[in-house]
């Protein structure tokens, strides 16, 4: 790409952005970085501003606002919830990349869609708990969606050579997480420290955890049904633990096609930001003779019931999805700080939606109330449990 485009990072001190700032310094001046932004963050992003140069980075934690506002006199900074959505308003980027973590991340998708401004996205709870709204926003606005995710950007790239009509089946593939092939008995042992011990990948705290209990798979599916329009029962999970074949195609003549990679996020990252091009990476490609073998296994969903949960939600519809999001939050953030057991985290989760049974959603404000509403009997599940 010969353009130089504007890039505004959210969730710049986080895993992907991170590796976001990393692709961006070597992306020969074609990316120009105009903003970044942290939830707490403020030592590291007032570092990265300084670094990176930004005139404009905020904090959607006030309190670190203010104490990035005293360190900080090169720029501005932006504070709350509200300075998040200002930042991306008054950015004049031209792609912005949302690695927020949780469902905190909707707020800004919703800004970025309705500027038609092109989303990187890697908060997949955006879909998640969005939905249809978000989707139909970004084709009122024309504004493109690229996948910053190694599942989802594998299936964008393999979709991309196949012609309308000829696809049967997406296939997401699963590590297994550290837990792969423990029974339900072993679970309810686990620690804090064995489930953040992820085989494959290196990522955040509550994105890893999501990845143990396999829900982190259950959001994928939905996120891959708003992403490629297609039908919940025509999108398979499997397990496969070397975690180098990310997302398959299955043709209408029954061929598959394979994307083969490295687990590394810059593959995913590079390619969202660089508008669905492949660019030289300092990556080496995979031996597939040193590797010597791909494994597959099903998914043993009696002892992660997770994705089942994750499955049942997404084929309710309406506000299921957005509490399963709200109550796994609240559940994943007891086990992280060692208030529940890691078994129970399902337990919670399904607590929830049975009390809260799907509604309609025709707004956004329906949705914030779902949250708020799953949020509070979560924790309440949570501590009589507890």
């Amino acid at each position: 790409m010969s353009d130089r485009r504007r890039l505004l990072v959210l969730g710049a001190t986080g895993s992907i952005g991170t590796q976001a700032l990393d692709v961006v310094a070597r992306s020969h001046g074609e990316l120009e970085l105009v903003g970044l932004s942290a939830q707490r963050s403020w030592e590291q992003l007032v570092a990265q501003a300084r670094q990176t140069g930004v005139a404009r980075i905020a904090l959607s934690e006030p309190d670190a606002a203010a104490r990035a506002a005293e360190a900080w006199t090169g720029g501005e900074v932006l504070s709350g919830a509200e300075g998040l959505v200002r930042l991306v308003v008054e950015s004049e980027a031209d792609l912005v990349l949302n690695a927020l973590v949780g469902s905190a991340g909707l707020g800004p998708t919703v800004a970025t869609l309705g500027e038609g401004i092109e989303l990187a996205l890697a908060n997949k709870e955006s879909l998640v708990v969005g939905g249809e709204l978000v989707t139909a926003l970004a084709e009122a606005t024309g504004a493109q969606i690229l996948p910053v995710d190694s599942e989802h950007a594998a299936l964008h790239q393999l979709l991309a050579g196949c012609a309308p009509g000829s696809v049967r089946r997406l296939t997401i593939t699963a590590s297994g997480g550290p837990f792969r092939g423990m029974s339900v008995e072993q679970l309810e042992q686990v620690s804090v420290q064995e489930a953040l011990a992820h085989p494959t990948w290196s990522m955040g705290g509550k994105i890893t955890i999501d990845s143990a209990t396999l829900m982190n798979k259950g959001l994928e599916v939905m996120e891959a049904h708003h992403l490629f329009g297609t039908p919940y029962e025509q999108i398979d999970v499997v397990v496969h633990p070397q975690s180098t074949i990310h997302g398959l195609v299955t043709l209408a003549d029954g061929a598959m096609l394979a994307h083969i990679g490295p687990p590394d996020m810059r593959l995913a990252i590079a390619y969202a930001l660089h508008g669905g091009e492949s660019v030289d990476l300092p990556i080496e490609p995979v031996d597939l003779v040193g590797l010597g073998a791909l494994t597959f296994e099903p998914v043993d969903s009696r002892t992660f019931p997770c994705l089942s949960l994750a499955r049942a939600a997404a084929l309710a519809g309406g506000t299921a999805p957005c509490v399963l999001n709200a109550a796994n939050e609240v559940a994943v953030h007891a086990f992280l700080a060692g208030r529940l057991a890691f078994t129970a985290i399902a337990a919670v989760i399904e607590a929830t939606l049975e009390r809260l049974p799907a509604e309609r959603v025709s707004s956004f404000d329906a949705l914030y109330e779902a949250d708020r509403g799953a949020r509070e009997l979560a924790s309440e599940t949570v501590a009589a449990l507890a």
